[in-house]
């Protein structure tokens, strides 16, 4: 009876208050240059608490692949991932860039730990099917080992995350950088109170394209139909938004669209239920 009462006592884990955990997921123009990573690392640390980084690399990819002979492939926006095009990636996202991140990480007192899915077997991921395009090694996202991300996090560790997953039979699979981002916030929301940021060229959202300084503060789900009605939201943000409506409604408690030099302010277009 007494053991009863005592087990009743220890608090569910959804009872423990959580702490609060952000995502940054940052593209491949700004980690590829050395003054703009310098400085997005700088931001970076500057937020408070747990953090991990995911970052992409497109732009390098192509111009090494290049300069190997092999040609780059894109359908709407998408890279195909033929045999030897996996094996650039895997070096400049899993290595060169990933590296560099954690390098200049370790420089200004932030102990990074580099990995791609495969490590720890953190993220696994089954090659994309055929179907009207055939994307070759690319990887559908199919679980993420969020109890293995949150020990390291609390441990003080900050991950940061190459956009490459693998199937778990040898092979690694090139992985879009924002869907890496989406599924560890969304997997990580049962351990954190997660906040997953976007960044982009633009400071937010914008009500009017040509007006830069025009930020949509917030969007709920109502306002941004409103705005996709308005054609005010229109093009490739928003399949960016329906993902991040996504993320929210899978238990990530605030998405954030902002610019990279603004990830430590409070600016940027918030993005909630």
């Amino acid at each position: 009876m007494n053991n009863q009462n005592n087990t009743n006592l220890i608090p569910s884990p959804l009872e423990r208050v959580r702490e609060r955990l952000y995502i940054v997921k940052v593209g491949g123009k700004i980690v590829e240059e050395p003054q703009s990573l310098k400085q997005l690392l700088a931001d970076f640390s500057k937020i408070e608490g747990y953090k991990v980084l995911v970052h992409g690399g497109g732009r390098l990819a192509t111009a090494i692949a290049a300069k190997l002979g092999i040609e780059s492939k894109m359908v709407k926006g998408r890279r195909i991932t033929d045999e030897e095009m996996l094996k650039v990636v895997t070096m400049v996202y899993g290595g060169l860039v990933n590296k560099q991140i954690v390098a200049g990480l370790q420089a200004i007192g932030v102990n990074a730990l580099g990995l791609t899915g495969a490590d720890m077997n953190y993220m696994r991921s089954e090659k994309r099917p055929v179907t009207d395009v055939d994307y070759g090694f690319v990887g559908d996202v199919k679980e993420v080992n969020a109890d293995l991300l949150a020990d390291l996090i609390l441990k003080g560790v900050v991950p940061v995350l190459a956009p490459l997953t693998h199937d778990k039979a040898g092979n690694l699979l090139n992985t879009n950088a924002d869907t890496i981002a989406g599924e560890a916030a969304k997997a990580l929301a049962k351990h954190f109170e997660v906040t997953l940021i976007y960044c982009f060229e633009k400071k937010g959202v914008l009500m009017n394209e040509d007006d830069g300084e025009s930020v949509i503060p917030s969007l709920t789900p109502e306002l941004f139909q409103q705005y996709v009605t308005e054609e005010i939201i229109q093009g490739g943000m928003i399949p960016k938004l329906e993902n991040s409506f996504e993320a929210l409604n899978a238990g990530v408690k605030q998405v954030v669209i902002t610019r990279a030099d603004q990830i430590h302010t409070e600016n940027g277009t918030k993005i909630s239920l």
